[in-house]
This record gives C-alpha cells, sequence and structure tokens, in this order.
C-alpha cells in the first residue's frame, strides 16, 4: 500500500516505514503528525484518486528530525562592472516517519 501527499507545495510517495524529508514543519522530535493531506491511495489492485484531496484518508508519521539542509552558495556578477556577490541558503527541512496510512 502507498500514498501521494501533499507537503510544502509538494507531492511525495509514501508507504509504511519510509523516511520522507519535507519542507519543515512546527514540532518537536518524536511527535506524532496527522497528514490529511492526501492525493493518491494504492492498495493492492484498488487505486483511489482524490479530486484533489482524498476525504477520509490520512497518513500517519512521526518526527524524527528537524534540521538544514546543506548550504548552496549563489553567485550573482555583471561583466565589465566588478559587481560580485555572493549569498548563502541553508533549507530547513522535517525528516518524517511514515507510521502507517488510513483509509476509511
Amino acid at each position: 500500500m502507498y500514498a501521494i501527499i501533499e507537503s510544502g507545495g509538494k507531492q511525495y510517495r509514501v508507504k509504511a516505514g519510509d523516511l520522507v524529508r519535507v519542507e519543515r514543519i512546527e514540532g518537536a522530535v518524536g511527535d506524532r503528525l496527522e497528514l490529511q493531506q492526501v492525493l493518491l491511495v494504492q492498495d493492492g489492485e484498488k487505486l483511489i484518486v482524490g479530486q484533489p484531496y482524498l476525504g477520509g484518508a490520512s497518513v500517519m508519521a512521526r518526527i524524527e528530525q528537524q534540521g538544514r539542509g546543506s548550504k548552496i552558495r549563489v553567485f550573482r556578477m555583471r561583466r565589465r562592472k566588478r559587481f560580485r556577490k555572493t549569498q548563502g541558503h541553508r533549507q530547513d527541512f522535517t525528516g518524517l516517519r511514515i507510521e502507517e496510512i488510513h483509509l476509511q
């Protein structure tokens, strides 16, 4: 059984036991979450698609980590003008362990 969920404007394919890195969600490590923005659930031969979300479907997950991704460098330059600008960015993330998928 797997599901496609939406979190932070992105979509993720998840199944029980997966560790998924999503955009930061408020909460402490060890907290349980119920994700209700489920777009699709596949159970054996049965495929259920929401329009856009499935009512009565949810995914239970536990927060395993809160962190920041690796640093990326953004470099801008204008030719012949001696203009150079470097900026760094680290994106916050939440690591979720998918525990179970509920479908009513």
